[in-house]
């Protein structure tokens, strides 16, 4: 019984720990996300003060390039993210049908095994009125 309590506990530790997995990887993909956002603000931000000075003006392609690249990385940190994120949904998938059917089984088990303890004191108290039964019609007779 001990093993199975321990399997148990992996089990539901393996749940817990994908779950907090899944958690971070919302939170860092919302945070991508969020930077994304911030870039294309300031590329407009940076449009509008570029079209005030001639310098502004010159330096803007330069800085639209860095801002790019910098866009396409983050691009393929959010796929990396999101492949991820999906991959880990489908282990605590997973990980939650062996949980739920650990726990089925030993809550069956559970419940034989107190039906049989019933059983044996049903049997008990039946064999405790037999033999009174026996031994007052016995005394009668």
């Amino acid at each position: 019984m001990k093993r199975r309590d321990t399997v148990l506990r992996l089990k539901r530790f393996r749940v817990e720990d994908l779950n907090r997995r899944v958690a971070t990887l919302g939170t860092m993909r919302a945070d991508l996300e969020k930077k994304l956002a911030d870039l294309d603000q300031s590329v407009a931000r940076e449009r509008h003060r570029a079209n005030d000075t001639d310098i502004g003006r010159l330096a803007f392609p330069s800085f639209l390039r860095s801002i790019e690249s910098r866009r396409e990385n983050l691009r393929d940190s959010l796929k990396d993210i999101e492949r991820e994120h999906a991959q880990c949904e489908g282990e605590l998938s997973v990980a939650h049908q062996d949980l739920s059917a650990m726990e089925q089984t030993m809550a069956q088990e559970a419940r034989r095994a107190a039906d049989a303890e019933d059983r044996r004191a049903r049997s008990r108290v039946d064999e405790a009125a037999i033999v009174r039964h026996l031994r007052k019609h016995g005394l009668r007779t």
